[in-house]
């Protein structure tokens, strides 16, 4: 009997369903989410093209792109979905931040204004706008943007640290702490080389120094080798705040050998901020030698996003011998906040003598570099180094370092 075996017939595989519009969404945002940016963004031009002009997508593709900081792309993303959802908080939010990070902070400024008008009870949005006044250096309105953050019942401790952060800061970092802070200390090692067959001479400070709402106060032992001489002294060093945007440093130094720091010293410099940024100071140092000996000198400085400029003049009088100079410094506050920045210094000047040995006018100038670090947030560090030459082909090079510690 014949008997016809036929194959099984074959397997019929199901489609698979094209994943939805939502499920593509939310497989975009949680690639964006993981760190992994490339596949978020391959993601959000295949929804776009499912999707040509959805605010959503614009929006989450633009936040992509400013993490790559691809910054005209993402900036053409985020404002087309302000101009299709101008009522979008968070599309106001993203381009705020975008233009912070892409150093347009007067942009970002408009964008987190736009935010505030849609979210005015939400903290949030204030303290995105003081980030962007601080950047464009209105510290004026930064802090009256915390204020208000504080006032929406914002995070106080986020608040205090970016108040901190704009508490000016003079040559000395002295005159203000980190808040959550109320006592410093630290230890300073100088080593100077000054050519020739003369010993290196080296100096050490040791400083502690306490913070209260009205200002502080520092106590200092200094020590200095030179000449194969050693001296030794002690000081007491402090700052008050005074009326709105004013303070005072007032220092005095006593060294009961008299061998190389004066008998007795000291120093009086007022601050005060002018606005826009500018702080101008003026002080007078008095040093006790044999003659008397004044320090005049008068600062303009300029607080301006991360950064801060200084100009200083100084004239020096004592009997029958005039000296003036002018320093240049640049800082670079490269964490945004207060504490760690680079430094660097120019100065010139000009000594007349009519007793001098060297024929009664000399001209000097130099240069420096500092960098100033904190590893944690209570331990930090500074290196330094210095020259500087006169007109006598004297030579100086110096090498600095501290230590510092808060609590």
């Amino acid at each position: 009997m014949f008997v016809d075996f036929q194959p099984p017939p074959a397997e019929v595989q199901p489609a698979t369903p094209t994943a939805s519009f939502d499920e593509q969404y939310d497989k975009a945002r949680t690639l964006a989410n993981s760190g992994q940016p490339a596949l978020a963004l391959a993601a959000y031009n295949a929804l776009l093209a499912r999707s040509p002009g959805n605010v959503d997508v614009l929006l989450g593709r633009g936040i992509v792109l400013t993490r790559l900081e691809r910054w005209t792309e993402a900036e053409a993303d985020l404002t087309a979905a302000a101009k299709a959802s101008p009522t979008y908080a968070d599309v106001w939010s993203a381009l705020g931040n975008m233009y912070q990070w892409n150093d347009q902070p007067a942009k970002a400024i408009d964008a987190t204004t736009h935010l505030i008008a849609l979210q005015p009870n939400d903290p949030a949005g204030y303290l995105a706008r003081a980030r962007s006044y601080r950047a464009d250096g209105r510290l004026p309105e930064a802090r009256a943007d915390l204020a208000r953050a504080r006032q929406a019942g914002g995070d106080m401790a986020e608040i205090e640290a970016a108040l901190s952060a704009m508490q000016p800061r003079p040559a000395s970092p002295d005159a203000a702490i980190a808040a959550g802070y109320t006592w410093a200390a630290s230890l300073s090692s100088t080593w100077t080389d000054v050519g020739g067959d003369t010993p290196r001479w080296n100096e050490q400070t040791a400083s502690v120094r306490h913070y209260t709402r009205r200002g502080s106060l520092g106590f200092e032992t200094l020590r200095a080798h030179r000449f194969d001489q050693t001296g030794h002294a002690w000081a007491l060093d402090a700052y008050v705040n005074l009326w709105d945007g004013a303070y005072a440093n007032l220092r005095y130094q006593r060294a009961p050998a008299a061998r190389l720091f004066p008998a007795n010293s000291g120093r009086v410099e007022l601050y005060q901020s002018i606005g826009n940024g500018y702080e101008l100071s003026i002080s007078d140092d008095v040093l006790g030698f044999d003659g008397r000996v004044n320090i005049y000198g008068v600062t303009l400085g300029k607080y301006t996003g991360n950064f801060y400029f200084q100009l200083r003049h100084q004239n020096i009088v004592s009997e029958g011998s005039r000296s003036s100079g002018n320093r240049l410094l640049g800082r670079y506050y490269y964490r945004g906040d207060a504490d760690s920045y680079v430094e660097l210094s120019a100065n010139r000047g000009r000594s007349d003598d009519p007793l001098s040995l060297v024929g009664g006018r000399t001209r000097s100038g130099g240069g420096g570099m500092n960098l100033v670090h904190y590893f944690s947030r209570d331990w930090g560090g500074r290196l330094g180094a210095s020259f500087s030459r006169d007109s006598n082909e004297a030579r100086e090079h110096s090498l600095s370092f501290s230590l510092y510690r808060r609590w």
